[in-house]
């Protein structure tokens, strides 16, 4: 038995979800060729990060404004993502939270954000593979 060819195996997403109030999106990731880790903690989202380099992470965002020292809950995970420039960094958001987005922005490198709820056709147009 021969191992398979690194070109044949799909791209790795990895998604974090910690908000659970929208439809699950790993079909459409499927669909769109990737295979899909998902992880619902950003904690354990950088533990996989550190093991394996995704091309993609999409994560949701939320905004507390009783977070200290802190604008969200993606802070700690954008930061580790910041050296893997060629993994492509997805962030959902509620429209209400578009301040605080700009904030984290300012700060970090996110390559697509994306208002809940999600179109399919956004996703398509920000995950297309090869885009």
């Amino acid at each position: 038995m021969t191992a398979a060819d690194p070109a044949s195996i799909p791209p790795m997403l990895l998604s974090l979800v910690e908000l659970l109030g929208y439809p699950n999106l790993r079909p459409i990731y499927v669909a769109l060729g990737y295979r899909v880790h998902t992880e619902f903690s950003a904690r354990k989202a950088i533990a996989f990060l550190r093991k394996e380099k995704p091309a993609v992470i999409v994560a949701d965002f939320y905004f507390q404004p009783d977070f200290r020292d802190r604008v969200s809950n993606l802070e700690s995970l954008l930061a580790a993502a910041q050296s893997l420039k060629e993994v492509k960094v997805v962030v959902l958001y509620e429209a209400a939270h578009q301040h605080a987005l700009d904030r984290l922005r300012q700060r970090f490198r996110i390559d697509a954000a994306l208002t809940l709820p999600v179109k399919n056709s956004d996703i398509d147009r920000v995950l297309a593979l090869g885009a």
